[in-house]
């Protein structure tokens, strides 16, 4: 399926300071270390310990992604596992959500953008499936208030899997037997559990597990040896450059919507973005921030797949987010630390499951 990548958000200006001498500094000392901040200049290996205000913005992944009045049984889960891997659930019979959000390369297929049913190229870049259900919202506009809802979207999306309608959907998962039990498990009291917004809730519930905690959850748990030094200047780098007023949270962004081209006109930008969703003229080249989690594995960046490179990301976003100029080093800082939010997959949860026998076409 899908699901739209948006832009990496909001770095500010680096206010890190240059420690001086002991614990009586000179007023001096401490004008120096403020024109430094004000600078933007690296955080130096005597001031990278970061502090509790800096730390409390951040907490560790929640084990698994839960929402008010959502059940998640291992008859739904399992269910959901069935359909995301589904190319049944496509008009041609060739594409599935882990077409492009394969499960074994981090949820993104490393494409600008993904193709969809018959080799049909789509129009925003797919992101990362993990950490997703999480979110304020889904897809690069928000249209999608739950991962419930987004996994009905893309199925009848002619440019996507392109079924013509629910009901050829469901014509094919009725004429299997195996899917006919699936449902019915994992929906015991509903006297008709074969339906379209049943298909949502079970990939939902799939991939509100699809969580993948890292080194930096391990250090927010209060093990310090989990980040190398470089990785913890890398941390206060990004905590004190500004980029935590989007990228923030357990996500590490994936909470609030953003202007692109904040500060300075984001170059070539054709896509209206969220204005598109809610007629609002302030919501004109407005996207969902992204979460960070994985981003090193997770290329090519933005909504349009445009850029390649991590470092490049982070340059465009200082100049066009802040209009500044970031240095080699503060991009460098920053992605040094960017990394330890890579998670560990987990393997046994995202196994491609048998196939059930197919089902009537």
């Amino acid at each position: 399926m899908l699901r739209h990548r948006r832009p990496l958000v909001a770095l500010a200006v680096i206010t890190a300071g240059l420690a001086c001498g002991g614990q009586n500094e000179s007023a001096g000392a401490r004008s120096g270390e403020s024109r430094k901040q004000a600078a933007g200049e690296v955080v130096t290996p005597s001031d990278a310990a970061p502090t509790s205000a800096e730390l409390a913005m951040f907490a560790p992944l929640p084990r698994a992604m839960t929402a008010p009045g959502v059940e998640l049984t291992r008859a739904k889960i399992d269910l959901g596992r069935r359909l995301y891997h589904e190319t049944v659930l496509s008009n041609g019979h060739d594409v599935s959500c882990a077409s492009c959000h394969p499960l074994n390369g981090y949820g993104a297929d490393g494409r600008r953008t993904s193709f969809g049913d018959l080799g049909h190229a789509g129009d925003r870049n797919a992101p990362t499936v993990y950490n997703a259900a999480g979110q304020i919202a889904q897809f690069w506009d928000g249209r999608a208030p739950t991962v419930e809802e987004q996994a009905k979207g893309p199925i009848l999306n002619s440019g996507e899997m392109a079924m013509p309608d629910s009901n050829a959907v469901l014509a094919h998962l009725r004429g299997s037997r195996a899917y006919v039990l699936a449902f019915a498990a994992a929906f015991p009291h509903e006297r008709n559990p074969v339906t379209y917004d049943n298909l949502g809730r079970a990939i939902g519930a799939f991939e509100r597990e699809l969580v993948t905690p890292s080194r930096w959850d391990r250090y927010l748990q209060g093990d310090r040896t989990a980040l190398s030094p470089a990785e913890i200047r890398g941390f206060t780098t990004f905590a004190r450059v500004g980029c935590t007023s989007c990228h923030a949270g357990p996500y590490v962004g994936g909470q609030s919507f953003q202007k692109l081209g904040l500060v300075k006109p984001w170059p070539a930008l054709r896509d209206s973005g969220r204005i598109l969703i809610t007629h609002k003229p302030g919501d004109l080249y407005v996207f969902k921030v992204p979460s960070l989690r994985n981003v090193e594995k997770t290329a090519p960046y933005f909504h349009d797949g445009s850029v390649a490179s991590l470092d490049s990301a982070i340059l465009l976003m200082g100049r066009h987010q802040l209009g500044r100029e970031l240095t080699t080093p503060q991009i460098a800082a920053i992605r040094t630390w960017l990394a330890s939010l890579t998670g560990e997959l987990p393997a046994a949860y995202i196994a491609q499951p048998p196939r059930p026998e197919q089902p009537v076409k």
